[in-house]
This record gives C-alpha cells, sequence and structure tokens, in this order.
C-alpha cells in the first residue's frame, strides 16, 4: 500500500501538479463576481470597471480546465497500475474539470442576476454568448499558445498581434468554434444542475415540503 501510494504521489506530481494552481485560477473570477454583481449597492465607478476588467481577463481559466481532460488521457495511456488511475487519477480530474465548470456558472449566474437587477434582462442570453465566446478565444490561447491571463498586461502587442492571426486562420477558427461549443453546452448543463440544487436547498431552508420552484424563488 505504501509503495502504492508512492507512486501515486509520484505520477500525480508528474501529470497533475496544475491543478490546485488551476483550480486557484478558475476561483478568481468566481470571487470577484460576487463584488461586482452581488453586494447591495454597486456603484460603476473607474474601480469598478478595473475589477470588472480583471474578472473578465480571468473568467477564461475556469472553461480551461475543461482542456486539461488531456493530462488524465496522457496519464491513462502511461500504462499505470489500474488502482492509481481508478482511485486517483479519474476522481481528481473529475473534481478539477466540475469545479472549475461550476466557477465558470456560478460566476455567470452572478451576471445575469446583475443584468436583471439593472433592468437588462433582455441582454443575458446575448451575454452569455458573448462570454463563452471570448472565453472559448482565451482557453485557446492558453491551451495553444500557452499565454496567460496578465501577458494582457506585461505583453498586450504580442497577445493582440497574436489573436488576431488565429482569428483570420481556418484551423484555429475551428478549434475556437468547437471549443466555444463544449464550453456553451457544458456550461447550460451545469447551470440546469447548479438552480436544481439551488431550489432543493432553498427548498430545505424554507422547510416546504413540495418543491414549486416559482413560490421558492419568490421567497
Amino acid at each position: 500500500m505504501r509503495e502504492l501510494l508512492a507512486d501515486g504521489l509520484e505520477i500525480f506530481d508528474r501529470h497533475s501538479g496544475w491543478i490546485i494552481w488551476n483550480l486557484f485560477l478558475a476561483f478568481i473570477p468566481l470571487v470577484l463576481s460576487f463584488w461586482l454583481f452581488r453586494r447591495r449597492s454597486i456603484s460603476r465607478t473607474w474601480f469598478w470597471w478595473i475589477i470588472y476588467v480583471i474578472f473578465i481577463a480571468f473568467l477564461p481559466n475556469a472553461p480551461y480546465l475543461l482542456t486539461d481532460i488531456v493530462h488524465l488521457i496522457r496519464a491513462i495511456r502511461g500504462r499505470y497500475s489500474v488502482w492509481i488511475i481508478t482511485l486517483i487519477f479519474i476522481p481528481l480530474h473529475t473534481f478539477a474539470i466540475l469545479s472549475g465548470l461550476e466557477a465558470y456558472v456560478v460566476s455567470l449566474i452572478n451576471q445575469n442576476h446583475y443584468l436583471r437587477k439593472q433592468g437588462a434582462k433582455q441582454y443575458i442570453f446575448l451575454s452569455e454568448i458573448l462570454t463563452h465566446l471570448l472565453c472559448a478565444i482565451g482557453v485557446f490561447m492558453g491551451r495553444f499558445r500557452r499565454f496567460n491571463s496578465w501577458d494582457l498586461v506585461t505583453q498586450p502587442d504580442v497577445v493582440f498581434v497574436k489573436t488576431l492571426d488565429d482569428l483570420t486562420t481556418k484551423k484555429p477558427l475551428l478549434v475556437i468554434f468547437i471549443t466555444f461549443l463544449a464550453i456553451t453546452i457544458s456550461y447550460s448543463l451545469m447551470k440546469q444542475v447548479t438552480f436544481g440544487l439551488m431550489l432543493q436547498f432553498r427548498r430545505i431552508y424554507l422547510g416546504l415540503d413540495e418543491l414549486d420552484p416559482e413560490e421558492i424563488l419568490k421567497r
């Protein structure tokens, strides 16, 4: 057992040492979304816009975890022990991917809440689509061009030129489009799951015997 655990830790460090860092980056926009969109009194000052730009810059880090499944595939192809793959890698990568996706979903739910509060409910769907598209571009630039969110500040000219070049080339555009579809579908599914869990928790909190979504949301 000790040998198995030792091998598991060594393999984890080789293939999955990125998880903690990537999850940290994914949760930055989640935390910022609560400050930006969920406070009782929100004034769009210059400081608010700066935080919003940072929020947008870091947001692709959340769905980016969807692409980290490549590390799991590499680990499986490494012909490691089936116990290490089953008990360590699959649960670990599944947790990371779902956590990143949930951080993305809740961030957008908070943004939608703000738009609804501002009387701009009709723009929610459009804002979601635009956000998915921007994140798809960001995920592509991070996965294939190896840019980071802070490169927008440290080398904005390089990021801009490279992004513009990719957006006018067929192969990168195809990959971005596929990434956009993956993010959109994953978001739609996870959003329904998240709302379902929120309704259940609120029902329990309010002590309602039957689940009536409209009544629960009113309360």
